[in-house]
């Protein structure tokens, strides 16, 4: 009798074990992640390059992060990259200079994706120049590269050519090369305005190339958002109001950029792509925040000064305790509460912000 309860106990838990098991595998609706970008989606790379000025691995970042610890992630708790990798049932990629650092790196590490993004970073090579350290697009592509290279002695051509054209290749970049253009009065002599957001689309197209190149297929490319709106920017104005002309060069380059990916995909018919316009939906954060759950669209939540812009959110700095009110976290990045509704746009949104796919979509293909 006995026995027979102990064998029926096994099989009830075996059972549960299979049936929980089926929901995990169920629930990763692709194989991999793979994330390139700048600080918006840095998930720790940052923490890894000694002289960088653009680290956030210190309070009061992280504070409603699930550690309660600083991450490298520019925000208060979660980003836009850990939210897409909730949805579609994977860990956030891992940060790939922290896998570098491990003597006893497994190729494994790779199989669900990883992080290249990198805090300053810009499409351009030259743009973190104020920051002193990133990892540049260009260098995170060549990192990547690596990376196929490793997945292929791993799986084999043909199964690492399986992960990678079911995975997503999430792109978020751009604002930092057009903050840097209005800041350098050298860039501003070289070319105008639409001739430099003409070639960030074109060197942009270019790297995408080189991704698909080693078997990318499935492109996530968040466009510029209102970054004239930034603390950072309100801050210059007596007034607080937005800088219209950075705002006016982000929509132009996210026309180019709409542009090119139109291009792309006539040139390569075997890829498909979803773009973000991150500038309308952080717009209608701006204009009609109550809609979304937001008091207060111009100031920071961590900082000093007015609209705590004068001082960024360094250790000294005060933080506000109602960051589900805010949209900025601190000079430039969102709080976790606008990444989440963010990603969630990104993933489900209707065509007017995402198109001629949302992820979902994307994914079905």
């Amino acid at each position: 009798m006995a026995s027979n309860v102990l064998a029926a106990s096994f099989l009830l838990i075996f059972l549960s074990f299979f049936i929980s098991g089926f929901n995990l595998l169920e629930a990763q609706m692709v194989p991999a992640v793979f994330v390139f970008g700048d600080s918006l989606v840095d998930v720790g790379n940052n923490n890894y390059l000694k002289i960088s000025l653009a680290k956030a691995d210190f309070p009061h970042n992280g504070v409603d992060f699930p550690t309660k610890k600083p991450t490298g992630r520019f925000t208060n708790g979660k980003n836009a990259a850990d939210f897409v990798a909730e949805k579609v049932g994977l860990p956030t990629s891992p940060p790939y200079l922290s896998l570098l650092s491990k003597s006893n790196k497994s190729n494994a590490s790779f199989l669900t994706g990883v992080s290249f993004a990198s805090g300053g970073a810009g499409i351009f090579d030259g743009t973190d120049e104020r920051y002193r350290q990133s990892l540049t697009l260009t260098k995170q592509v060549d990192y990547f590269s690596t990376v196929c290279e490793d997945l292929k002695q791993q799986l084999g051509s043909s199964g690492a050519q399986n992960l990678l054209s079911k995975s997503l290749f999430a792109i978020v970049i751009g604002s930092n090369d057009i903050f840097g253009y209005f800041g350098s009065s050298d860039l501003r002599s070289k070319s105008t305005p639409q001739q430099y957001v003409d070639s960030m689309a074109l060197a942009l197209k270019q790297q995408l190339k080189r991704i698909h190149s080693c078997g990318a297929r499935k492109f996530v490319v968040a466009g510029v958002g209102a970054i004239g709106c930034c603390p950072s920017e309100r801050y210059k104005n007596k007034t607080e109001e937005c800088n219209e002309e950075t705002n006016h060069w982000s929509v132009k380059y996210n026309a180019a950029l709409a542009s090119m990916l139109r291009e792309l995909k006539s040139e390569l018919k075997n890829i498909h792509y979803s773009y973000f316009d991150t500038y309308a939906v952080l717009l209608n954060f701006i204009q009609k925040p109550t809609a979304y759950g937001f008091t207060e669209v111009k100031a920071a939540c961590c900082g000093l000064g007015n609209l705590k812009a004068k001082v960024p959110c360094l250790p000294i700095a005060t933080y506000c305790s109602n960051r589900r009110d805010h949209v900025f976290w601190d000079l430039y990045h969102p709080t976790e509460a606008a990444n989440r509704i963010i990603a969630d746009n990104i993933f489900d949104g209707p065509s007017h912000y995402t198109f001629p796919l949302n992820v979902r979509q994307l994914i079905a293909v």
